[in-house]
């Protein structure tokens, strides 16, 4: 099959970036960019054997530039929210750029996002590549000198995996995730039939927010008898506009789901089906934690092929630690410590019902 290589503009500073395009001998294929490491276009064939580009994205480089719903995007240091833009480790406090609210959202303004990542291995025989990024001591606000990398490998199981990993010379903050927005109708099926897939999330709890801000109180409450438990399988617009308070807060699902209390083994987090195309996603992941956002806050964004994406157009289902996981103490930490690595997995694995 091979890695198919072209050009898909250039970065913020004017360098070339490219598109790197890799298919399975079930025809799904999968396309990423050098351009803060994204991942662009997932073409799943339907029923119908039809391909569908099941991920909301851009045409070229250029469409990512302000990307105010992060589509596609690989986020880091930290992903989600920090309360009050700053932590404390080791007894200093570390002040981040305050982008949303009073908190700190996805380690913007500067974000990992827009910047060209360095390609450092390149498997055709794996259909996988690797991107990695050295982030300086200070960058973002964050302390110590931090290298990463992030693998996306497509198998011939259907599987996207992300392997994430890093280190740092120094104690820091590190929570790292996959923005992207799916929806298994095709990427411009819009919100009614975004609403109609069907959803499990293997999670017994959830952490409940404070109020519209979305920083967590601390605590992990049951789904049982409310709107948040997907324990069963139901459509995301049964009880997305139940009279709930935690919906209202956040104008529906924009929740951590708690999958379990520490990071483990790898294991099932999350299956969705849309019985219109047939396609079907399981989310696989280690991390205890999984935000379930259903793009509440899209307005009226231009997108790929000529699609103007609207609110709800399409989910998230971003792996990680639990949000502010840095300042909870009843959280497992998302401090990486100085020469410990970071190394966590999350698969998207597709399927077609015939």
């Amino acid at each position: 099959m091979g890695i198919q290589k072209q050009l898909f503009g250039k970065s913020l500073d004017n360098r070339e970036v490219f598109l790197y395009e890799m298919t399975n001998k079930n025809r799904m294929s999968i396309a990423v960019t050098d351009f803060g490491a994204t991942l662009v276009k997932v073409l799943v064939p339907d029923r119908q054997g039809v391909r569908r580009d099941v991920v909301l994205g851009y045409d070229d480089a250029e469409g990512y530039y302000n990307n105010p719903g992060h589509f596609g995007a690989v986020v880091g240091r930290n992903g989600n929210r920090i309360k009050d833009a700053k932590f404390t480790i080791n007894g200093k406090e570390y002040q981040l750029a305050v982008n949303d609210n009073k908190n700190n959202l996805h380690s913007g303004p500067n974000w990992y996002r827009t910047r060209v990542w360095n390609v450092t291995e390149i498997k055709e025989e794996k259909n996988s590549i690797t991107f990695g990024l050295l982030s300086p001591d200070g960058d973002q606000g964050f302390p110590g000198n931090y290298t990463c990398y992030v693998t996306y490998e497509l198998t011939d199981e259907n599987e996207i995996v992300l392997h994430y990993e890093g280190s740092a010379d120094a104690d820091t903050v590190v929570n790292m995730t996959n923005h992207s927005y799916f929806n298994l109708a095709g990427h411009a099926a819009g919100r009614e039939a975004m609403l109609k897939h069907v959803v499990e999330i293997y999670a017994p709890e959830y952490t409940p927010v404070k109020d519209s801000e979305a920083i967590p109180t601390g605590e992990l409450l049951s789904v049982v008898g409310t709107p948040m438990d997907f324990t069963s399988p139901k459509t995301i617009g049964q009880d997305v506009e139940a009279d709930f308070e935690q919906l209202k807060l956040l104008g529906g699902y924009d929740h951590n789901y708690a999958l379990c209390r520490e990071k483990g083994e790898l294991k099932k987090a999350a299956k969705v089906v849309c019985q219109e195309s047939g396609i079907e996603m399981e989310v696989f992941t280690d991390l205890p934690g999984m935000q379930f956002y259903i793009g509440n806050f899209i307005e009226k964004e231009s997108g790929k092929e000529g699609c103007v994406y609207e609110k709800r157009g399409g989910f998230c289902m971003e792996t990680q630690y639990y949000p502010d996981a840095c300042n909870q103490p009843s959280f497992q930490t998302s401090v990486l410590k100085a020469g410990d690595k970071y190394d966590t997995v999350t698969v998207y694995k597709f399927s077609t019902e015939k």
